[in-house]
C-alpha cells in the first residue's frame, strides 16, 4: 500500500483547488457571454434600441471578461472610409474623450486589424512601434498592453473591438476566443441597429414627403376651385344666350370645366387610398338609404342624363357602415360606368342579399367592356387600359382604387366581371351583414 507524503497530498489538494477555481472562472465567463448574447438579441428586436448605449454595455462586458482596464469599439465609416472611436467603457471619464476621434488605417494597430482581418495581441505596447501614440498623447493615457479583433458580418467590415491594459499578462488564447465571440455578436447587433435607425429615418422622411404631398394637394385643389367656380358661373350664364354659336361654345367650356372639377375632386380624394378601419364612423344604415344617396348623387354627375339608369334596391336590410364612405365608393363605381358607356346606354344598380352574411351591390353597364386580363388591374392605382397619350376617356384612374380601399376597410370585397370587349361590365361590391 502506497503512502502519499504529506507535502505531496498538500500539493494535490492545491492543484485540485486551482483546477476547480479555473473551471469556476470559465463557467462565470461563459455565463457572462451568454448574458451579453441575450442582451444583444433583445436589443436587436427593439425598434427603439440606441446604438451608443448598446456599445457602452458591450465595452463594459468586454473589459470585465478580459480583466482589462478599458475597452473600445472603433467603427468603419463606409462613406468617408474612416475608422473612428465610437464607444468606450462607461467608468473611465478620460476615455470618453476618445469618442469621434479618427484612427489612420496605416500605422495603427486598429487599421491593421481591420484591413488584414486578423486579431493582434501586444503584451508590451509601450515599446511596440505599431501603437498609434497620438491618442495616448492627446489623452495623457498610457497603453501598456492591447488586444484587438475585427468585427465582421458576412465579410463586411463593421469595425474593431479592442481591450487594453490587461491586469494579468500575458494575453491568452482564451482571451482571443472570448473577444472574438463578443466581436461577432457585436457586429451583428450593430449592423441590425444601424439598419433599424436607417429604416426609422427613411420612414420619417417618407412621412414628411407624404405630408408635403397632402398639403400640396389640399392647397392646389382649394386654389383651383375658386377660378373654376367663376368659369362655371360664366359658362352657365353664356349658355342661356340666344346666340346658338355662343351657347355652343359655352357648352364646350362647361364640359371642360366640369371635367376639371372631377379631376380636382379625385385629387382631394387621394387620401382615401389609405383608408383605415379606425377612421371609419360606422352607423346602422339601410341598404335602401345607400342607394337613395347614390340616386341623389346622380343629379350632379355629368353625363348621367344621357344614360338610362335603373335602381333595384332592398328594403329592411341593415348594414353597419360609414355611410359617407360607402356612398363615395358607390359613386366612384357609377362614375366609372358612365364614363365608359356611350350615350344612350343603360346602367343598372342592383342590391340583393346573397346569403345570411352578405349584401351584394352590383353596377352593370352596356359600355365598352373589359378584356379578361384587365379585370383585376382596373382596381390598381392610376391604371388606365388606354394609352395616356391617345385615350378618349378622362380621369386620373384612381376612382376604383379608392372604392376598393373603402370597401376593404369595411371588411368587404369588390371585383369586376365582363363578357369581353364591347359587351359591358359588371362591378360587384360585397358588404358583410353585421
Amino acid at each position: 500500500m502506497d503512502i502519499v507524503p504529506k507535502n505531496g497530498k498538500k500539493f494535490m489538494e492545491m492543484q485540485s483547488a486551482a483546477y476547480v477555481e479555473q473551471l469556476e472562472k470559465k463557467v462565470a465567463t461563459l455565463t457572462q457571454l451568454l448574458e451579453v448574447t441575450a442582451v444583444l438579441n433583445t436589443a436587436m428586436l427593439n425598434q427603439d434600441a440606441r446604438v451608443d448605449l448598446l456599445l457602452t454595455y458591450l465595452m463594459d462586458a468586454a473589459a470585465e471578461i478580459s480583466n482589462c482596464e478599458s475597452a473600445s469599439v472603433l467603427l468603419w465609416d463606409h462613406n468617408t472610409h474612416e475608422l473612428y472611436f465610437a464607444a468606450t467603457t462607461s467608468d473611465n471619464p478620460d476615455a470618453q474623450a476618445l469618442i469621434g476621434k479618427p484612427v489612420p488605417l496605416s500605422n495603427s494597430v486598429a487599421g491593421t486589424i481591420l484591413t488584414e482581418r486578423t486579431s493582434i495581441a501586444i503584451d508590451d505596447a509601450v515599446n511596440d512601434p505599431r501603437i498609434y501614440t497620438k491618442i495616448n498623447e492627446d489623452l495623457k493615457f498610457v497603453t501598456r498592453s492591447l488586444l484587438g479583433v475585427p468585427m465582421l458580418t458576412k465579410q463586411k467590415e463593421i469595425g474593431v473591438l479592442e481591450v487594453v491594459n490587461k491586469r494579468d499578462l500575458p494575453w491568452t488564447e482564451e482571451d482571443v476566443n472570448n473577444l472574438t465571440l463578443l466581436a461577432e455578436e457585436a457586429a451583428v447587433a450593430i449592423e441590425v441597429a444601424q439598419l433599424v435607425v436607417a429604416l426609422r429615418n427613411a420612414n420619417h422622411e417618407l412621412s414628411e414627403v407624404d405630408k408635403l404631398k397632402s398639403d400640396f394637394i389640399a392647397i392646389a385643389s382649394h386654389e383651383l376651385r375658386t377660378p373654376l367656380s367663376v368659369i362655371l358661373g360664366y359658362a352657365s350664364f353664356l349658355q342661356e344666350e340666344e346666340s346658338e354659336e355662343v351657347s355652343a361654345h359655352a357648352g364646350k367650356v362647361m364640359q371642360s370645366a366640369l371635367q376639371l372639377r372631377r379631376i380636382i375632386e379625385d385629387m382631394v380624394n387621394l387620401r382615401y387610398l389609405k383608408q383605415s378601419q379606425s377612421e371609419l364612423k360606422r352607423e346602422p344604415t339601410l341598404v335602401s338609404a345607400l342607394l337613395d344617396d347614390l340616386k341623389h348623387d346622380v343629379i350632379s354627375i355629368t353625363g348621367a342624363q344621357d344614360h338610362q339608369l335603373n335602381l333595384e334596391t332592398l328594403d329592411d336590410v341593415e348594414l353597419v357602415v360609414d355611410r359617407s364612405r360607402i356612398a363615395m365608393a358607390l359613386t366612384n363605381v357609377l362614375n366609372n360606368a358612365l364614363r365608359f358607356t356611350p350615350e344612350g346606354g343603360s346602367i343598372t344598380v342592383k342590391a340583393h342579399q346573397q346569403n345570411d352574411q352578405e349584401v351584394w351591390i352590383s353596377v352593370t353597364d352596356t359600355g365598352i367592356g373589359i378584356a379578361p386580363e384587365y379585370l383585376d388591374q382596373i382596381f390598381d392605382e392610376f391604371f388606365q387600359i388606354e394609352d395616356h397619350m391617345t385615350r378618349h376617356h378622362g380621369g386620373l384612374g384612381i376612382g376604383l382604387s379608392i372604392s376598393r380601399a373603402l370597401i376593404n376597410a369595411h371588411d368587404g370585397r369588390i371585383w369586376a366581371t365582363s363578357p369581353g370587349v364591347g359587351e359591358g361590365t359588371t362591378i360587384i361590391i360585397a358588404l358583410p351583414i353585421t
